[in-house]
This record gives C-alpha cells, structure tokens and sequence, in this order.
C-alpha cells in the first residue's frame, strides 16, 4: 500500500550579477503530496475547504462522546481534535496545524486520500458503483472515507493492530440480502461492522466512544454478540454486556 514519506524543504537562492542576494521568504508547509496538499498554516478562526480536508482527517480525534463537524471552520472543537491527534503522535501539541501535522497525515494517507490501514475494497463489498443506496453513490463513498480516518484513529487507539471490517457500505438490494434494518447506516456508507481480530468486541466497542462514533452496536444488544457497529447518525450506544 503507497504511503506518504516526509515533506520536501527547498533553499532560495537569489544571484545578482554575480553577488548572492538571500531573500526571506514566508515558509507555508511545502509539500508536494498525491492526495491532498495543504499550502498553509491553519489555526483557530479560519476557513476554507483545506480547514475541511483536516478535519475529515482528525475527525477520529473529538473527545468522549463527540462527533466533530466537517463544516470548514477552524473552531475550538477542531483545535481541541488537532492537539488530541498531535498528542496521539508524539508531536508538538499546540492545536495549529502546520508542517508537523500536515507530514504525519501524509504519511498516513494513501494516494487516494484513504488513511493507510483501511482501503474503499473493504468498506465495500456489495458492489464497484457505491450506488443503490439512501443516499447518492458520491456522498456514500465520502461518508465512508470520514468513517475509515475514525477507524485509523481507533487503531491507533489499540496499538495500531489489525482491525477487522466484516461489513461497510449496502445498496438497498444488498441490504435486504442480509436482513439488514430498513434504517440500517450501512446505507448512507458511514456504518461499519467489525469482528474480532485483534481485540475483543467489549475493547473496540467502549474505545470507539472517542472516536467520533455515535452509534456504537456491541455484545448484549440483539443480533451484535457477534460484531461491534459503529456509525454516526442517532447517538444510540448499547453493547450492554460490555457495560455500554
């Protein structure tokens, strides 16, 4: 899986005839990424669409029982999710995302813009079109891609071990196919179901209440003894043998 390394630093040397003349330049976070490239600094009180693609990728990182908006304003919420996410990884923790937090997300995304540890393929298994379901196939496929950086920052969470998607986006028809509720998230491409790999279903269920799940699905609650949902939309948390 391609991955993102480093930023690139370049030095600006200006030659006058023949007497070097150095210039000071106002340095923006240089990189030049495959995905997504932010050109600058970004902190409390802006905006924009670069505001929005940041938050999409520390949309994992709103606090306990929060969900954080991809509204493209730079506010306290997306300050407090930038320093938890500059605080997961050891950087400086200052809630400003410049160059430190723009190179440890483009090391984490793939050329695509999926995190690396979690591709479209496995938020996907009813079809290639993301058609057919509650919502058009474009807002399908982007709501999946906000749910597979919460479940990076999950994993990340629980040691960055290997977790299990059994279950992402359905069609109507594929949901059906399953005995899926005519509500079901799967259908708007934001729920996911995940099995047990790495940890146990009552450790993934209570660690995604931080994670910017709002609807958490676990062991005790009817038809998820086998599998833990998370998903955003109503905030319904109940995984009652976990104590959820």
């Amino acid at each position: 899986m391609l991955r993102r390394i480093g930023g690139l630093i370049a030095a600006l040397l200006l030659v006058v005839t023949g007497t070097a003349v150095t210039s000071t330049v106002t340095a923006a976070p240089a990189h030049a990424d495959s995905c997504y490239t932010w050109d600058r600094t970004l902190k409390e009180g802006m905006s924009g669409s670069d505001v929005r693609q940041l938050q999409i990728r520390v949309s994992g990182y709103p606090g306990y029982r929060s969900v954080l908006a991809l509204d493209g304003k730079y506010g306290p919420r997306t300050e407090a999710a930038v320093k938890r996410f500059q605080r997961a990884y050891g950087l400086s923790v200052d809630g400003v995302a410049g160059s430190q937090t723009f190179n440890k997300l483009y090391q984490l995304q793939d050329a695509n813009c999926t995190p690396a540890n979690f591709s479209y393929g496995e938020l996907n298994n009813c079809n290639t079109s993301w058609a057919g379901g509650a919502v058009s196939a474009s807002r399908a496929k982007q709501n999946a891609l906000v749910s597979m950086w919460k479940l990076q920052a999950l994993r990340h969470a629980l040691g960055d071990k290997p977790i299990r998607v059994t279950s992402g986006f359905r069609s109507h028809a594929c949901n059906d196919r399953v005995g899926g509720i005519s509500t079901s998230r799967h259908l708007y491409g934001d729920g996911v179901d995940l099995g047990n790999l790495s940890h146990s279903f009552c450790t993934i269920a209570k660690r995604a209440r931080y994670h910017g799940f709002s609807n958490i699905l676990g062991p005790g609650y009817p038809g998820h003894n086998d599998h833990v949902h998370v998903a955003v939309g109503s905030t319904t948390w109940s995984a009652p043998s976990c104590g959820i």
